[in-house]
């Protein structure tokens, strides 16, 4: 039987916490090991236990997201925190992921969607929420005046490369990505290590918000 996946959850509001932990548990998605209010709570509570993942807030009184979120990684750069967002909160995201975050998710996300991200950040891939994607594209077009261009990224990447790219970006995982392209996981990886070495970013999660500011990509 496979080992469950174990959840800390981080949320100032009470009753998010109680109902996301009643789904995660009812649905049989995770066993939520611990709960936290405030970024404080947090740090402290996980000195005493080590999730799979944890699921963290933004904006939170005493000690934010962000910060909780680098402190922790900076101490423990294997812990995957997924964060939960709502869509006000995108001025939030570059520093969320430079703070070591590997996904969002948004809190109005469905069940299925949920697991998902789940499922893929605890294993060790990102995941980004294709609404919240979609309305990060708008927010960042509506501030351009330019008309987009190819930049010297885009030249820097192979065909291949921009494709795995394009898939990372809308979403799908590795071995989605492999079945896609009909190639092997392994290469997938050999993709995105490259791709990642030549934009000069440290996980795909900063990939995804870099290729989106350089329009690297057209996921819409």
């Amino acid at each position: 039987m496979n080992k469950k996946i174990t959840v800390i959850l981080v949320d100032d509001h009470r009753m998010f916490r109680d109902g996301l932990k009643h789904l995660l548990v009812g649905e049989d998605i995770a066993d939520v090991i611990g709960e936290a209010s405030t970024g404080k709570e947090f740090l402290n509570l996980i000195e005493q236990s080590m999730p799979d993942l944890v699921l963290m807030d933004i904006e939170m009184p005493e000690l934010n997201g962000i910060d909780a979120t680098k402190i922790a990684t900076e101490k423990y750069p294997d812990l995957k925190v997924l964060a939960l967002t709502m869509s006000s909160e995108q001025v939030y995201y570059q520093n969320m992921i430079s703070a070591g975050a590997k996904g969002f998710i948004l809190k109005t996300s469905g069940i299925e969607e949920l697991k998902k991200a789940i499922f893929e950040v605890s294993k060790g891939e990102s995941y980004f929420s294709s609404e919240l994607l979609r309305q990060i594209i708008l927010t960042m077009e509506k501030g351009q005046n330019e008309p987009k261009t190819s930049s010297y990224t885009d030249n820097l990447l192979s065909k291949r490369e921009l494709e795995v790219l394009e898939n990372i970006c809308v979403g799908l995982t590795t071995d989605e990505i492999a079945e896609k392209l009909f190639l092997s996981p392994k290469t997938i990886k050999g993709y995105r290590t490259n791709i990642l070495t030549k934009t000069a970013c440290n996980n795909t999660a900063s990939l995804v918000m870099y290729s989106i500011k350089n329009n690297l990509v057209d996921i819409r």
